[in-house]
């Protein structure tokens, strides 16, 4: 097991809120996309030490040429992104779309093991009926079958549930290609706060600012982002509904409010106040009011987050000299130390089933992502740096999504929790920073 030593730039020198600052000014953020793909908002470059990747083949949908956009390309691209598949050519004609047009033999001497076919048809009201069908090529049997009814806006969204139920049949996992990313993009002196599908494409600018916006955090619901702003030339923390737009201000007390992070139930937020000297955790309702504060030490206290039973809020703080991670009960009370390797460790996260905790570490000089178990203490570091930052845990937990800058260049890593599957993700629009990854939540198709 790797040693770990961290240390972030610029911190602890004139309280966590600069560094935090200076974090998020610098770092970069890039979303998840396709491979090459036409209209890439980001490019993608995958490396795995996994072992066997599973092959399947993903043949063109009988209809698709005359559909408004292509579904087998997007699902080609999401499971190769995963690092997790081998894609076989599956080029054939004529179009294969139901069980009896499906030859085995011919599949099983390309070396498949899962075998995707499918239906596109027009309806007489203008939407489109998309029929699908995963096969387990080696016994000859169907793994997963669906019927949806898409409006021609809903083939994006519809390709990703499809690969999401494939992913899901294949590796025993959930998927979470359907899912939403946060970030903010920089342009020259414009910040702007975005959210996108996970593949990289349809962003939506949220909020637009010559002021800094920094740490995102989606409710537990999705349609929420709490996040930091400097409109009033001072740091806020801010509320807003993406369903309807509106926004609100739920912290604007004397010094610095940052660092938001919802409760399990979405109706509170912890955040880092430096109201009454230096920064110290609170409690305060979603809605904004008088917070609760929770940590009393005469030390920097930040960067805090729930666990996912809602019961125990885990944080950093430099209270036994350099930054290390502790727990401490909602209720407050007892202050549990939970990092002891190394002399600097921050930013934790913590994953949907509670077991692992992300963070930022360094090693040689090096941010780095790390994780540590809870049951075990266990840490293992699973990113090289040199500046690696803002750790966010897939929905499904398998995943981290982090803020990466080597030679000047801000991108995106995401790397698998074994550390296994790594991914770069470079974007052309700017510096991105801030990932923030958004939960699982009930789709629609029109």
């Amino acid at each position: 097991m790797m040693k770990i030593k961290t240390c972030l730039p610029n911190a602890l020198l004139s309280g966590y809120f600069r560094a935090s600052l200076s974090a998020f000014m610098s770092a970069s953020f890039v979303l998840f996309q396709t491979i090459n793909l036409a209209h890439a908002q980001l490019t993608v470059d995958v490396t795995t030490s996994a072992g066997r990747q599973i092959p399947i083949a993903i043949v063109e949908f009988r209809g698709e040429a005359n559909s408004p956009q292509n579904l087998t390309p997007i699902i080609t691209n999401n499971l190769a992104r995963s690092g997790l598949f081998r894609m076989v050519p599956a080029i054939v004609n004529p179009l294969p779309a139901s069980p009896s047009d499906v030859i085995f033999a011919d599949w099983s001497s390309r070396m498949t093991e899962a075998l995707l076919i499918g239906d596109i048809t027009k309806l007489p009201d203008g939407r489109f009926e998309i029929s699908y069908r995963l096969f387990d090529v080696a016994k000859q049997t169907q793994l997963a079958s669906g019927q949806i009814v898409a409006g021609v806006t809903q083939f994006r969204a519809t390709a990703h549930r499809i690969s999401d139920e494939i992913y899901e049949k294949l590796t025993g996992e959930r998927g979470v290609f359907a899912t939403k990313v946060a970030y903010v993009l920089k342009r020259g002196q414009r910040f702007e706060l975005q959210v996108a599908d996970a593949d990289g494409f349809n962003p939506q600018t949220v909020l637009a600012s010559q002021e800094p916006i920094g740490s995102p955090k989606f409710s537990p619901d999705g349609t929420k982002l709490a996040y930091v702003t400097f409109e009033s030339r001072k740091s806020n923390v801010v509320v807003q509904d993406l369903v309807m737009g509106s926004r609100k201000v739920v912290a604007n007390f004397r010094g610095d409010n940052y660092a938001p992070s919802w409760s399990p139930d979405g109706r509170e937020l912890t955040i880092a106040l430096s109201r009454d000297a230096v920064s110290q955790i609170y409690i305060i309702s979603a809605d904004g009011g008088e917070p609760r504060r929770i940590t009393a030490s005469s030390s920097i206290d930040s960067g805090a987050a729930f666990t996912p039973d809602g019961k125990t809020i885990i944080f950093f703080s430099d209270r036994s000299g350099g930054p290390q991670l502790y727990s401490v009960p909602v209720v407050g009370g007892n202050v549990k130390r939970l990092t002891f390797e190394g002399s600097y460790n921050t930013s934790p996260r913590i994953s949907p089933d509670g077991k692992l905790v992300a963070f930022v570490s360094r090693e040689a000089g090096k941010l780095r992502i790390a994780t540590l178990e809870l049951a075990t203490g266990i840490i293992n570091v699973l990113t090289d740096g040199p500046r690696d930052d803002s750790p966010s845990f897939s929905p499904n937990g398998r995943t981290i999504l982090f803020e990466s800058k080597a030679g000047g260049r801000g991108s995106l890593g995401a790397v698998s929790v074994d550390g296994r599957i790594k991914q770069k993700l470079t974007s052309q629009n700017g510096d991105v920073r801030e990932p923030a990854w958004g939960p699982y939540v009930r789709l629609t198709a029109n």
